[in-house]
Parts: structure tokens; C-alpha cells; sequence
């Protein structure tokens, strides 16, 4: 306590005679690990100020701008889960195929046989004239029988059916023959209602709208089935099955939905150590929600995260906002950390952060098989930090003299899937625009709140044999000026590069590439369980911009193994030992430190 007492009084008095930095001089200094500062710290100083350095950064360990963690991330910036392949119901299951439409007979006065100069085929808003015509060609300028004008109304129709127009049709009216033309007349299959049952909170409107914009006239079974196949990837729903039937008048068709609506309200128990060791590598979390709170399809969700030194709040509401799927998003976000780690835990290192998000997300092409999105995010973040239990500032990257930053960015995105039956793609790509708007942290040297910076994120699941994945992934950022730390690309943890401690490198730009294959050691069918090896492969190379040091190393790479428990759809467990294959120094105090990352995660219900 003693020693702990005459630091704070030599702290204290360095500040007291401290004078700023010059500008190019505000950059910490770096460890032998070439880790940066992971905390990007909010702006309340007027715009251009320039940044402030306290001379005490020259005074105190050169690794001691090192400890501050990177703050939680928010999910504009966060990799989309890795998904797995799953096989579509069977056509026939979610919508068998009905009986043909009547077709109308001619009249009985027709003569044995005529001799037809042209057939007129009219209420067609399908096929052309000329695509009739390759039909009704052969059986012009020569005499028909009753039997042969049968066949050519048969044929019409069956180019309809053939192209999924199951509930359209042709016939012949009651016409008298004149200069050799004959008409026939289509009637395209339209619905007159569709019904749902089944739905107890969910509101029949939104599966009524979801199959109204794929079964508009002509009705057409593979957009309708498309339609259903969707429905049954939704999340808020479980299965459902349809029936097709006649309607009142000719033509017209009621389509019948049955549905079974899925469980809502969920919770889920996350145990791990994918923390920084400044702040407790053990992470608990407990996270609720509903996927349907009104009835009408929107989500819900509040998280908290705790570790020994830190402790957040998430929060994220998700309304649907048209019947294509399209959604507008908030997130919120709080963290407040302490350094715990050794020795930096006595200076008493405080940080604080928040982010607001609003998105807006609408999908551009949706099928079973493939998407593709797009999406733009206006982004607030906002972060502090402070020395000696509150008493200074932190001299962090960027940072005004109150050691705070702000950050104002539009987000754009984009996003495309491709799955199948065995393989699942997706590709997501941000640019990120840094706005000088809301009192953002402007300096006269960069880091500050103006920035370009593009990300592209890249998964690929193949599953190679029964419950056998193989799941790559990649990361890359680029950016075109130095970054706050908020915004900067992280190597190291369980998340990036296994055997390597949480954000072991912090820098402008970086590449990340992982390879990883899930074999099947045992099955205990009773318990419904799974227990993989996984096998992996980790890479990361990073840099910095302007006259920012590169890391030394610049490149982390890591091979390990692991086991993975399924139990049900209830428990997941994980424990992976990651080997690194590129030294960096540091102490390795924590199992993460030394390659083993473990992580829990409980649905209990």
C-alpha cells in the first residue's frame, strides 16, 4: 500500500510539471510485443485541437500505453456467424402438386373437320405471339378434325404447366369459323385468397405478405414455392405446408397455408476466456430474447458480459420493415473496464465506452439458395479512459488532453450467400466513411474521426462427409490513413489467431486467414451428442500507415487442435490448443497466453 501510495504522489507530480508533446510526437510508444493500444477514447475538445500527449508517457515503462483493452465491438463490425449447410424440405412436402383445371369443351354444332388458315390465341400475358405460333404452325392450311383441336388447346396448356403455370389453361369458345381463323382462349391462374392458420402470436399478415409478392398473377408454382422454401429458412417459424384449390370461378385458386410457429424467447449461457488479460481473460455472458415481440416479426435481444475487470451491456431492437425481408436496426452498447493485469493494475487504469448503431438492411436477390443485401449503418462510438482511479487523462492514440475520442462513421455494406445441400458461401464487404459531424475527435495529424477504410470477410462450409465440416474463413482491412484504435484490425484470440493472447497486434490494415476441418470421433445417439476433433490452421499478417511503426512481428501464424462437444441443440462445448509457430514476447500468465482457449455455451431453453 505504501509503494502503491508514493507511485500516485510521483504520478501525480510528473503531470503537475508536464508540458503537451508536439503533435508528431503524440504516438505511445511500443512494446517488444509491437502491440498497440486497443482502446479508441472519445473527443469533448473543440474541433481541430490537436492532440495532447503528457510528457508523463515518457517518464512511465514503454509498454505502459500497452494494457488498455479493446472495448466490445459493436456488430457493425463483428464477422457474420459461420453458417452451416442445411437441405431444403422436398418440393411435393411443403406444396403437392394440385389437379388440372377443367378445360371448357366446344360447342357440340362443330363440324367433323375444318380448315384452319390461322389460330388467334389471345389472353396470354406470358408467352408471345411467335411462341405460339411454333405450336400452331403445324396444323394450319390443312383439315382438322374435333380430335386434332383437343390436341392443339393441350398443347397451349402444357406449355404453361411446363414452365410452373400449373393452374392455367386454354379452351376453345364457341366461335363461328370465318376466313379460316380460330380463337383460343387462355385463362391464367390467379389466386383468390390465401389463408393461414396455425399462427398463435404471429400475425397471419406477415406470412400472407411473403407469399402475396411471389404469387401474383399468373401463378406460378416455383415462385410460389420459393416463396414457402424462404418461410421455412425464417427463423419465427418452424415448418408449414400448403394446399392448392379451386376457387369460386374458373382459374381462380385458394392457396391454404398450415403453420407451426417456432420458439421465440431464448436465452443463452456463454462461458470462455476470449477476453484481454487486462482486463480478465474469463468472459461470462448472459444473453435474452424474443424474436417476436408485437407479432409482427421483430426481435429483441439484451446481453451482459462480465469479466474480473470489466463488465458491459448490449442492446439491439430489429423491426421488419416490408414483406422482402428488409429490417431497420438499433444497437446500443455500454463497457466499463479496469486494468487488472500485472504490473500495470496499480496505476488504476479506468476506460468507459458506448456505441449507437442504426441500420438498415434490404436483400436485392432472396431465394433458398442464394442473397445477396445491402445495407448502410450510421455508427456513434465513443470512448475514455483515465490514469490513477480518475485522477489523469490516458495518454491514449488519438485521444483529446481528457483522454477522449469520438467517432462518427456511415458504414456501407454488402452481402452475399450461395448454399446448398453441402456448402454454404458468404461474402460480406463494408466501407467505412469517418464524418467530422457531432463533435467528432478532430486532430491536426492523424488518428482522428475523418477516415476511409474498406473491410471484406469471407466464409466457406463444406461438408465433406456426414457430420464433417470444413470451415475457412477470411478477414481483410484496409485503411487509408491511420485509425483509432476502435477501428483498428485485431490479431491474436480465439476468434483470430489461436496461440496468440487477445489482440496480440492492433494496427491500420491487416489479412487474417483460418482453415479448419471438424471430424467425427464419437456419437452417442441416445443423448443426441457429437464429439469433433478440429484440426486448424491460423494466419494473420498486420500494418500500420503514415508514421506508424510496423509490429515486430508484422505476421502471427498458429497450427493446433481441438475437440468440440454437441450435446442437442442445449450445449456446446470447445477447448482448442493453438501452437504458435512466430514467437512474441510477453508474459503468459493465462491459459489464453499459452494457446488454450476454452468456451461453453448453454440454450437451456
Amino acid at each position: 500500500m505504501t509503494v502503491r501510495l508514493w507511485f500516485y504522489l510521483l504520478v501525480a507530480f510528473s503531470v503537475l510539471t508536464a508540458k503537451p508533446l508536439k503533435a508528431q510526437s503524440t504516438a505511445p510508444e511500443r512494446s517488444p510485443s509491437g502491440s498497440r493500444p486497443s482502446t479508441p477514447l472519445a473527443s469533448t475538445a473543440p474541433k481541430q485541437a490537436p492532440p495532447v500527449t503528457w510528457s508523463i508517457a515518457q517518464n512511465l515503462p514503454s509498454n505502459v500505453l500497452q494494457p488498455l483493452p479493446r472495448e466490445p465491438q459493436p456488430p457493425s463490425t463483428q464477422p457474420p456467424p459461420a453458417p452451416t449447410p442445411e437441405p431444403l424440405p422436398p418440393p411435393d412436402q411443403l406444396l403437392p402438386l394440385p389437379s388440372a383445371p377443367p378445360q371448357p369443351e366446344p360447342s357440340g354444332n362443330t363440324p367433323e373437320t375444318i380448315t384452319v388458315e390461322q389460330f388467334e390465341v389471345l389472353g396470354s400475358t406470358v408467352f408471345s405471339a411467335a411462341e405460339f405460333a411454333k405450336i400452331t404452325e403445324p396444323f394450319t392450311k390443312r383439315p382438322l378434325t374435333i380430335a386434332e383441336l383437343f390436341q392443339i388447346r393441350s398443347a397451349l396448356a402444357q406449355l404453361y404447366i411446363d414452365k410452373g403455370y400449373i393452374t392455367s389453361g386454354a379452351y376453345i369458345p364457341p366461335q363461328t369459323l370465318q376466313r379460316g381463323v380460330v380463337t383460343i382462349q387462355i385463362v391464367e391462374g390467379k389466386l383468390e385468397a390465401i389463408s393461414i392458420t396455425g399462427t398463435r402470436r404471429l400475425s397471419p399478415n406477415y406470412v400472407r405478405s411473403r407469399l402475396a409478392i411471389a404469387t401474383r398473377p399468373p401463378l406460378n408454382r416455383d415462385r410460389l414455392l420459393e416463396a414457402l422454401q424462404l418461410l421455412q429458412l425464417d427463423p419465427l417459424i418452424q415448418s408449414l405446408s400448403a394446399e392448392l384449390s379451386a376457387g369460386i370461378r374458373p382459374g381462380e385458386n385458394v392457396l391454404s397455408v398450415r403453420v407451426i410457429e417456432a420458439k421465440t424467447l431464448s436465452a443463452q449461457l456463454v462461458f470462455d476466456n476470449a477476453r484481454a488479460p487486462s482486463v480478465g481473460t474469463d468472459r461470462r455472458q448472459l444473453q435474452l430474447s424474443e424474436s417476436n415481440v408485437t407479432g409482427l416479426g421483430d426481435r429483441l435481444s439484451a446481453a451482459y458480459t462480465n469479466t474480473n475487470g470489466s463488465n458491459a451491456v448490449d442492446l439491439s431492437y430489429t423491426v421488419p420493415l416490408n414483406p422482402r425481408n428488409g429490417t431497420l436496426s438499433f444497437n446500443y452498447g455500454s463497457a466499463s473496464s479496469n486494468v487488472i493485469e500485472r504490473p500495470f493494475d496499480v496505476l488504476g487504469i479506468e476506460s468507459k465506452s458506448r456505441y449507437y448503431e442504426f441500420t438498415l438492411r434490404q436483400p436485392i436477390v432472396q431465394t433458398p439458395t442464394r442473397e445477396l443485401a445491402l445495407g448502410i449503418t450510421a455508427s456513434r462510438r465513443e470512448s475514455e479512459a483515465t490514469l490513477l482511479d480518475g485522477l489523469i487523462p490516458f495518454p491514449a492514440l488519438g485521444a483529446d488532453r481528457d483522454g477522449k475520442t469520438r467517432l462518427t462513421a456511415l458504414r456501407f455494406f454488402q452481402e452475399a450467400t450461395w448454399r446448398s445441400s453441402v456448402e454454404v458461401i458468404a461474402l460480406r464487404s463494408q466501407f467505412t466513411v469517418g464524418l467530422n459531424a457531432l463533435s467528432a475527435t478532430i486532430n491536426s495529424d492523424p488518428p482522428d474521426s475523418r477516415f476511409v477504410a474498406w473491410r471484406g470477410q469471407a466464409q466457406w462450409v463444406r461438408l465433406l462427409a456426414p457430420e464433417t465440416l470444413l470451415l475457412v474463413r477470411g478477414d481483410l482491412q484496409l485503411a487509408d490513413r491511420p485509425i483509432l484504435p476502435l477501428e483498428q484490425f485485431g490479431l491474436g484470440g480465439q476468434d483470430s489467431v489461436r496461440g496468440y493472447r487477445q489482440d496480440a497486434l492492433l494496427t491500420d490494415s491487416g489479412l487474417f486467414a483460418s482453415a479448419e476441418v471438424r471430424l467425427p470421433i464419437l456419437r452417442l445417439p441416445k443423448l443426441r451428442s457429437l464429439l469433433q476433433l478440429t484440426p486448424f490452421i491460423d494466419l494473420g499478417t498486420a500494418w500500420n500507415l503514415g508514421n506508424n511503426l510496423d509490429p515486430d512481428p508484422s505476421t502471427l501464424v498458429a497450427v493446433g487442435l481441438g475437440v468440440r462437444l454437441q450435446v442437442s441443440d442445449r450445449v456446446t462445448a470447445r477447448l482448442d490448443w493453438g501452437i504458435p509457430l512466430i514467437s512474441i514476447s510477453g508474459e503468459k500468465n493465462t491459459w489464453q497466453e499459452n494457446g488454450v482457449y476454452f468456451s461453453i455455451v448453454v440454450n437451456p431453453f
